[in-house]
């Protein structure tokens, strides 16, 4: 448990050092779960590593996707008043 413990803090410490606060959309959560399943297979920093990029990736995606709805949600009220 220790172990488990030690490599989310050196993950979460090294993660920070290398983003910004404005980066780390996604980041955090997908390094604690990736640490904890890279730690089952004996590879957390690995896990860490990988889950801080595909939750960062996922994060950006749906900032992408919500900003797509309001610019259709905003031409569609603009529609309306004409």
């Amino acid at each position: 448990m220790r172990t488990i413990a030690a490599a989310a803090v050196v993950s979460l410490l090294a993660l920070g050092a290398v983003t910004g606060s404005a980066d780390a959309a996604g980041c955090l959560k997908g390094a604690a779960v990736g640490g904890v399943a890279g730690h089952m297979a004996g590879h957390g920093a690995l896990g860490a590593a990988a889950g801080c990029a595909v939750g960062h990736h996922e994060a950006s995606k749906q900032a992408d996707q919500q900003a797509a709805q309001q610019s259709r949600d905003a031409g569609h009220g603009s529609e309306a008043a004409r």
